[in-house]
């Protein structure tokens, strides 16, 4: 086996970029994904934890306005800006992440 056949056989390892996906993938619709929207986050130790209560602020590393994170899986593919929809929050897509 040469080098990038054993490359390409690791558990994880993405095709080879020239290869054609499969015509159905019909299969995966109906895959589970967790999709999350962060507004920000923050470091604190335990003691700062223990100490919240009802009507503590907590603050994030970004800035009101600033797009939020749109994670599917713990991977990042998009930012957008909160909305509100029928008294639900939602994210309006302003930018989709580029592959890395």
């Amino acid at each position: 086996m040469d080098s990038h056949a054993r490359g390409t056989a690791r558990r994880g390892a993405r095709p080879p970029a020239h290869q054609e996906p499969p015509e159905d993938l019909g299969i995966l619709f109906d895959v589970p994904l967790i999709v999350e929207a962060e507004m920000g986050r923050t470091h604190r130790t335990v003691r700062e934890i223990l100490k919240i209560a009802q009507g503590s602020l907590i603050e994030l590393d970004k800035e009101s306005g600033e797009p939020v994170d749109l994670r599917v899986n713990g991977q990042l593919v998009a930012r957008g800006e909160v909305v509100e929809i029928d008294g639900n929050y939602g994210v309006r897509i302003t930018e989709i992440a580029r592959a890395s």
